[in-house]
């Protein structure tokens, strides 16, 4: 499955003003609300920082190397100074530090369908930030999440040029909520963001208290090999 990462573009030009946009991808740029807990964008670091950090051990565990998609990138539309940064939801009671570091969740064998996500990690003045940690978290395809082990979990750093790539599954319908995935997002020795992503078109949306529009993938469609989507992260940074 191929995906091409356009670089960011402005969310306040998608949101505000009817802005017809003749490129094949609209990045997802924030998010906010909680549905009880910690939902603090300045919390102490629980996971793997980019800078002077050590590989957990666990991370030699389905390990998978994986770089993100810089070819033929969709042109970059003008980006405003400003944009308000993703803002910061709950990390919900299934978190789990020292994530093994791997862009490929997916194993052989794993129910459900493949996603492709794809994106960027920039600053709230368009400049994209290279070494930012980005660490996923979900349930899989029948809802459960793994509590004992790192099925469906896994933390990366983005490249030279602000972007990341997950392979994945579509998460499964935990009881109560709609289809989401839990992200911390961390610039270099930076204050961590953690936050939920979300998909069109899921039945459940409008009866999810915490589900918020702003947090959909963007450009979410069938793919080669499953589905595929793009979210842009905005850190204050």
């Amino acid at each position: 499955m191929t995906l091409h990462v356009p670089r960011f573009i402005s969310r306040r030009r998608i949101l505000v003003g009817g802005l017809a946009i003749p490129i094949p991808f609209l990045l997802g740029a924030a998010c906010g609300g909680g549905d009880g807990g910690d939902s603090s964008a300045t919390s102490t670091p629980a996971v793997p920082t980019a800078a002077g950090g050590q590989t957990p051990a666990s991370t030699s565990t389905s390990s998978a190397a994986a770089s993100p998609t810089t070819a033929a990138l969709a042109p970059t539309p003008v980006c405003a100074d400003g944009d308000d940064p993703t803002p910061a939801q709950t990390e919900g009671p299934f978190f789990t530090p020292d994530s093994p570091e791997r862009t490929v969740l997916f194993e052989s064998g794993m129910a459900g369908t493949k996603l492709l996500l794809v994106g960027s990690v920039v600053s709230t003045g368009c400049q994209p930030i290279a070494q930012a940690l980005v660490d996923f978290w979900q349930c899989d395809d029948a809802g459960d999440y793994d509590n004992a082990g790192y099925t469906l979990r896994g933390h990366q750093f983005t490249d030279a040029d602000g972007h990341y790539r997950l392979e994945t599954v579509v998460p499964g319908l935990y009881p109560g909520r709609t289809r989401h995935i839990h992200v911390n997002v961390q610039p270099p020795n930076g204050s961590i963001l953690t936050t939920q992503l979300y998909f069109p078109g899921e039945a459940r949306n409008q009866q999810d208290g915490i589900y918020r529009e702003e947090c959909l993938v963007a450009d979410y469609k069938d793919g080669s090999d499953g589905k595929e989507g793009v979210f842009t992260f905005v850190l204050d940074a």
